[in-house]
């Protein structure tokens, strides 16, 4: 075994021993971070609809968990706005906020309830929605629009290696992470924390596409520095972490 192979198994070990050793930000009594990133001034905000468990054609739980494929062939047809908001509200949406606003109370599970994912959209057909990239706002549940280009598709299936059904898709989330929204509380035993938690809002997106018969899969496999630029991302106080494109499927694989 390499050296560097035993330093990322290493990695995947609990190390919340660190505690007995270091400060945390939160123990040291520095402000929290905010639970959202703010729309920039001037931006444009577009108001989603409520989730509505009406537009569900599936509601049967047992049933969505048997039926749950990674699927990578999509047709031309748009999501509706009212699917998006559903998926939106289903992987990053509040519930209600508790303990004087410091947490947010979502349907996704998170370590410290850190919650410590912006949702970036890289939207190609969505009916209402001019193709472009927008950032989710949980707090309110709205988008901000940050720009508008229709030549998504080429550049998200150049940054995914040419994986063309990402690009092919009607909308890709992207999730990037701020990390430090983990560190404030666990210093770097928060790291493998956070990516446990992209794992839940990606297993959620799956089962809440199959509940509306639309379909997902998982992306790993991306040009870091690549979708970084596209989201217009720092790459060091957030970057991009996961990535799943989103539509209308032809038929199931994986």
């Amino acid at each position: 075994m390499t050296e560097a192979i035993q330093q990322y198994r290493d990695f995947m070990k609990a190390n919340f021993g660190i505690f007995d050793r270091v400060t945390t930000d939160q123990s040291a009594g520095k402000p929290m971070p905010p639970l959202q990133k703010p729309p920039g001034p001037g931006e444009e905000l577009i108001d989603l609809p409520k989730p509505d468990a009406s537009i569900l054609l599936k509601t049967d739980f047992h049933r969505c968990l048997q039926d749950r494929r990674s699927r990578r062939e999509f047709s031309r047809d748009p999501l509706s706005l009212e699917e998006l908001s559903y998926l939106l509200w289903a992987t990053q949406g509040v519930v209600r906020v508790v303990a004087d606003g410091s947490v947010a109370l979502r349907p996704v599970p998170s370590g410290g309830g850190r919650h410590p994912f912006e949702t970036y959209l890289l939207i190609n057909r969505v009916t209402g929605l001019d193709a472009g990239i927008c950032r989710y706002l949980p707090l309110s549940h709205q988008l901000v629009r940050l720009t508008r280009q229709a030549d998504l598709p080429y550049k998200a299936t150049r940054a995914t290696g040419g994986q063309t059904f990402v690009g092919e898709s009607a909308v890709v989330f992207v999730w990037s992470c701020v990390p430090y929204r983990g560190e404030w509380r666990y210093h770097i035993a928060a790291h493998k924390t956070m990516l446990l938690d992209a794992g839940h809002l990606c297993q959620n997106l799956y089962l809440a596409c199959e509940s509306l018969g639309t379909g997902t899969c998982a992306v790993a496999a991306y040009d870091q520095q690549a979708m970084d630029r596209l989201i217009g991302l720092d790459g060091q106080e957030e970057f991009v972490v996961y990535l799943a494109p989103v539509g209308s499927t032809v038929s199931a694989a994986g």
